[in-house]
């Protein structure tokens, strides 16, 4: 029995001084993990999951066979082609794009394509500086383009103004048009060929997505794309934590400033180039 009790005191001791070195080793592992980064993360896994919407045309568009393209997917390609990594797109939505970001484990490493950079964004999220220029404007018949000079105009009971869910639009329209009829559509790149197809009058839009539909749609015009209602700048969103991931992609729409790159690709997509050059 005295053996027996020595033996389980023996164990004890050793338990005692073995554990708090277990613990800390465990500890170490953690932090190590959690001082490893966002970018090891991504080039250890071979691939940057892209979050987007695919639904803001010529910003990013998921085609029926399930490829993207666009001059947010072009931005996306040259953050993957810095990490030396592949790319993979996630999907997400307006209404979920918040929710989305911040889902834990997460969805994807960023999300790009049409996303203004806001106060209210950058409280919880992280974002990128600007690579584009961006503000509100409409999309209407082009029958009826001297028909509207300013929001006074658009803001009248008979005139059915239709937005896409969830985002910067839908708020812009709720706050400032409180006369006129107002349509929350499910799909955004249905909206325009619904305004040139009579279904609704104005769509509120932006200066980055009424250009490719004027272009592409005769029918449609954009008589205050000039005068834009708001004035702000795109960028790239992220979780806040993710700063090493944040460097990098500045540091990319940076390079593609001064080689030409981001004037490059705003010329293939009809785009304005007026971009801040400093990080935001």
């Amino acid at each position: 029995m005295k053996g027996l009790r020595k033996q389980l005191w023996l164990l004890s001791v050793v338990l005692t001084l073995c554990c708090p070195a277990v613990l800390a080793g465990c500890g170490n592992n953690d932090n190590k993990q959690a001082a490893k980064g966002k970018v090891a993360e991504i080039t250890e896994r071979g691939t940057l999951l892209v979050g987007t919407t695919g639904d803001y045309r010529p910003l990013t568009f998921r085609e029926a066979d399930g490829t993207y393209w666009g001059f947010g997917i072009e931005v996306a390609g040259e953050i993957a082609k810095a990490l030396g990594v592949k790319i993979a797109f996630v999907g997400t939505s307006w209404p979920t794009l918040t929710a989305d970001v911040l889902q834990e484990p997460q969805l994807f490493d960023l999300a790009i394509g049409g996303i203004t950079i806001t106060d209210a964004r950058r409280e919880t999220m992280l974002m990128s500086e600007g690579y584009l220029a961006n503000g509100k404007t409409i999309l209407c018949r082009a029958s009826e383009a001297d028909r509207y000079h300013s929001l006074a105009d658009i803001d009248k009971p008979e005139v059915h103004v239709m937005v896409n869910p969830g985002g910067l639009n839908e708020k812009f329209a709720r706050a400032n048009l409180t006369h006129a009829k107002l349509t929350v559509h499910p799909k955004n790149e249905e909206i325009p060929a619904l305004i040139a197809a009579g279904k609704a009058d104005v769509m509120i839009t932006e200066i980055t997505e009424a250009p490719y539909y004027v272009k592409t749609d005769a029918r449609l015009a954009a008589p205050l794309l000039k005068a834009p209602f708001t004035h702000g700048e795109i960028g790239v969103l992220m979780q806040k934590g993710q700063d090493d991931l944040l460097e990098v992609v500045n540091k990319t729409i940076q390079t593609m400033k001064a080689d030409g790159t981001l004037r490059r690709l705003h010329e293939k997509y009809g785009l304005n180039y007026a971009v801040s050059s400093s990080p935001r």
